[in-house]
C-alpha cells in the first residue's frame, strides 16, 4: 500500500523540478485541480489513474519511485533510450520492418473511404445531408468537419 504522505512529498519533488504549480500540473496530465489539490492536502489518496497519467506523461519520473520511493528520480538516461524504438544500423542482424506502418496507412485509407456522407431520410420529408459536424473538446477548444468539402 502506497504512504500517502510520502506519495505527496515525491509529487512536490516533481512539482519543484519541473517548475510547475499544481493546477498547472493538473492540467498537463488531464485531472481536475480540485482533485489535485485534494491530494496534496492528504484528503484524497492518489488513485491508480492519477498514478499512470504522471507516468504517461512525464517519461523521467519512475513508477516504483513514485509509489514507495525505490529507484531514482529522474530516471536514469539508460532506462529512458531503451524505451525508444530501435535504430537500424548497417550492423545489425535482423532488419526492422519497414512495411508496417505503410499498412497501417492503407488501412486508415479504406476507413476513410468506407466512411461516406450519407444523407438522412425522414419518413414523408425531403432528404437532409449533412452540412458540417462540430466536436467540441473538454479544454474548449473544436474541430469541424465538412463532409462535401
Amino acid at each position: 500500500m502506497v504512504n500517502t504522505d510520502d506519495f505527496i512529498k515525491r509529487l512536490e519533488i516533481i512539482l519543484d523540478y519541473y517548475n510547475l504549480t499544481a493546477s498547472s500540473f493538473a492540467d498537463k496530465i488531464g485531472v481536475q485541480r480540485s482533485s489535485m489539490s485534494h491530494l496534496l492536502s492528504g484528503r484524497n489518496k492518489p488513485s491508480l489513474d492519477f498514478i499512470l497519467k504522471i507516468v504517461e506523461f512525464f517519461q523521467e519520473v519512475d513508477l516504483y519511485w513514485l509509489l514507495n520511493g525505490t529507484g531514482s528520480f529522474p530516471k536514469k538516461n539508460e532506462s529512458i533510450e531503451n524505451s525508444k524504438p530501435p535504430i537500424q544500423t548497417l550492423n545489425s542482424p535482423t532488419p526492422i520492418d519497414l512495411f508496417s506502418e505503410i499498412q497501417t496507412v492503407t488501412q486508415k485509407e479504406k476507413i476513410q473511404e468506407e466512411v461516406k456522407p450519407k444523407s438522412f431520410f425522414i419518413e414523408n420529408e425531403n432528404p437532409k445531408e449533412i452540412e458540417k459536424i462540430v466536436i467540441f473538446y473538454k479544454n474548449g477548444t473544436f474541430k469541424a468537419y465538412n463532409p462535401n468539402s
